[in-house]
Order: structure tokens, then C-alpha cells, then sequence
């Protein structure tokens, strides 16, 4: 199966999106054990034909949320006060989180590699959300992000055959 065009994906997922709700409520009934098993098998499935470096889709197309200790470690990598940082990159958004003022994200490059990887947000290192344990917890979460990477409509269009 190879990866789904970023282009292409989110009329793809919005074809699909009643069908996806539909899987996530059944898998919501899911023993968490048995859901968060069925996800890292699959998570690991997905990842074995999909590289990130050829997509950067989330990069492109949305922002984490930078947590305090993100800001922190962030601005001091780039020798910048927080504030600094905030002000340059970040804006607040409805909820009162601070995101990206932009997309694409300012430090995605050319090649889609990311210039502070090593210390990049934490939303961003547990990004697609689908190794994690609790998956039910972020099932609508979950079905959102068909829309963005397609390790995840991979995922979802997997459970879905089921």
C-alpha cells in the first residue's frame, strides 16, 4: 500500500469522514488495552512504508501547542528570551494556547527536515497520537488528523476494513 498523496487527503478523509466517526465510536467500546495494542500494531504497519521526510504534511499544514517547558527549551536553543520567541513565532489561539502565528511552520525546511528536531515541542514528537496509550481518549482527536497524515487515514482505513 503506498501513502496517500498530502494533496489528496483531505477530500479523501472528508469522503470517508462518516465511516471513520462511525469506527471510532465502535472502537470507543474497545477494551483501552486491547484498542492501544490494535493502534501500536498498526502505527508500526503504517510507519514500515510511510517516511515523514516525505511528507511533513502537519508541518505544512497546522501547529502544536507549545507548552511552557517547550517555550523554554526552545527560546534557549535559539538563544532567544521566551518572550522573544513568543512574540517572533507564537500567537494564542482561542483556547488561550499558544501555537504558530503561520503555517507552513517557520522552522520546516526546504528539504522538510526541521531545524530544531532536537528540541522541537512535545505535540510534535507524539505526533500522529496513534503509539500512545489511551487511544480512546483521542479518538475524535483521531479522525481529525485522517485530514493531515496519511499514516493515520492509513490506520483508520485499516480499522475500518475490520
Amino acid at each position: 500500500m503506498e501513502m496517500v498523496e498530502p494533496s489528496k487527503l483531505k477530500d479523501l478523509a472528508a469522503s470517508k469522514k462518516k465511516v471513520f466517526k462511525k469506527v471510532a465510536q465502535r472502537l470507543k467500546k474497545t477494551p483501552p488495552r486491547e484498542l492501544d495494542y490494535t493502534f501500536q500494531e498498526l502505527h508500526e504497519e503504517a510507519f514500515e512504508n510511510i517516511d515523514c521526510l516525505d511528507c511533513a504534511n502537519c508541518c505544512k499544514t497546522t501547529s502544536p501547542i507549545f507548552i511552557e517547558r517547550d517555550i523554554q527549551r526552545i527560546s534557549k536553543h535559539l538563544g532567544l528570551k521566551p518572550g522573544d520567541f513568543v512574540e517572533k513565532y507564537l500567537r494564542e489561539d482561542e483556547d488561550g494556547d499558544f501555537v504558530l502565528q503561520q503555517s507552513p511552520c517557520a522552522f520546516l525546511g526546504d528539504d522538510n527536515y526541521c531545524s530544531i528536531y532536537e528540541v522541537r515541542p512535545r505535540a510534535c514528537r507524539e505526533y500522529p497520537h496513534t503509539n500512545r496509550k489511551n487511544m480512546q481518549q483521542i479518538m475524535d482527536l483521531t479522525v481529525k488528523n485522517t485530514r493531515i497524515c496519511p499514516a493515520v487515514y492509513r490506520i483508520m482505513e485499516r480499522l475500518s476494513e475490520r
